[in-house]
């Protein structure tokens, strides 16, 4: 094995140092089935994704073959949770995360049994793509599960009730909620005294408002009228909630966050008229205020794509406060690398705008060659 494979990720979260800790837990009954040997056997050559699922199935073959004993096994050898003393950043170990993926493949026509054993387990480590098929097959009643469990005493069981109902969950599969019905879980989630419950409600917000962001300004409104949550803490929230929005200029998150949709500014742009790809662009900005105005500064380039089409991209500047009169000169250098392994640039005439509390001001156009 190669050092940079040794130091890899899928490495770090699964080894035979691990698997033997999870085999420990199990006591004798996992060393009779060679349950390490059986895992080892064929990890080192599967990505992340396929050890969580290899892992499970060597659960199975050494689990009871009847779920509800096989329930009781797991619970039984599960470790204590993870320190409730904290209240952020603590994901616990990924060993755990092959007991959820083996409940949700042996136990989903059980959910009167699994619906718990997951609570337990994502004490450990969250199932938030495991209680996703639960949600597909019986969503009555893993939803109403999920609002008793937006009420745990655990905040690693109140966070899975938003982030295993997110609309778009990385690794997770599809689940056929409506946008509307997991609502009424962060009704109750945004109110958390533990930033990591309310991060999971600002991303399952920010999920939304690539759908339905009136939905997701409603709500957010409707929340500072109750008043139940820290005003800092609604605020942050608030801001990570809408940053795409706010990224593609929406006029009504950034009214939402303080900043004038229309603000009395004037904007004169000065960029280097001529680059090669490589270079740095040098970007000057001055902005002009008839009267106070709080400015959220971003700047736009027209990339021009392989087929002569334009493709914006949006780059963030600044936040700042302005006073009536006042003037002030921002500067920024923007490199269009050569050999970027995400983003190709092609010669041809580019563009370059300013975008203010989501208007668009200053134009200009650049040759890159």
């Amino acid at each position: 094995m190669s050092s940079q494979r040794g130091h890899s990720l899928k490495d770090q979260l699964f080894n035979e140092e691990k698997v033997r800790y999870l085999a420990g837990l199990f006591g004798q009954e996992f060393q009779d089935t060679g349950f390490v040997d059986m895992v080892m056997a064929k990890l080192p050559e599967l990505e992340l994704k396929a050890r969580i699922t290899h892992i499970a199935e060597c659960l199975a073959a050494s689990l009871p073959d009847d779920f509800e004993e096989a329930a009781k096994v797991i619970e039984a050898a599960l470790p204590p949770p993870l320190d409730p003393g904290k209240s952020d950043d603590d994901f616990g170990d990924f060993i755990f995360s092959p007991l959820g993926a083996f409940v949700a493949a042996r136990g989903l026509d059980m959910p009167e049994v699994s619906l718990p054993l997951l609570r337990e387990i994502t004490k450990r480590f969250s199932v938030e793509f495991d209680i996703r098929h639960f949600l597909n097959a019986h969503q009555d009643t893993t939803m109403k599960t999920m609002q008793a469990w937006a009420k745990d005493g655990s905040y690693h069981v109140r966070r899975l009730a938003s982030e295993g109902t997110r609309p778009v969950l990385p690794w997770g599969v599809k689940v056929g909620l409506t946008l509307q019905e997991p609502i009424v879980l962060l009704d109750q989630l945004y109110k958390d005294r533990a930033r990591f419950v309310t991060r999971s409600v600002a991303n399952h917000l920010n999920d939304i408002t690539k759908k339905d962001p009136d939905l997701v300004l409603d709500t957010l409104a409707r929340w500072q009228k109750e008043g139940k949550q820290a005003p800092d803490e609604l605020d942050w929230l608030t801001r990570h909630a809408l940053r795409t929005l706010v990224k593609k200029g929406h006029i009504g998150a950034l009214e939402r966050l303080g900043y004038r949709a229309a603000p009395d500014i004037s904007v004169a742009l000065d960029f280097t008229k001529r680059l090669e790809i490589g270079e740095v662009g040098a970007l000057e900005v001055v902005i002009s205020a008839a009267c106070d105005e709080r400015l959220m500064v971003d700047y736009v380039i027209g990339f021009v794509k392989a087929n002569g089409a334009c493709r914006p991209k949006v780059f963030k500047l600044k936040k700042l406060d302005i006073k009536a009169g006042e003037q002030l000169v921002l500067k920024k250098n923007h490199r269009f690398l050569k050999e970027a392994t995400t983003f190709r640039h092609f010669p041809g005439a580019h563009s370059v705008y300013m975008q203010i509390n989501g208007q668009k001001f200053a134009e200009q156009e650049f040759e890159l060659v």
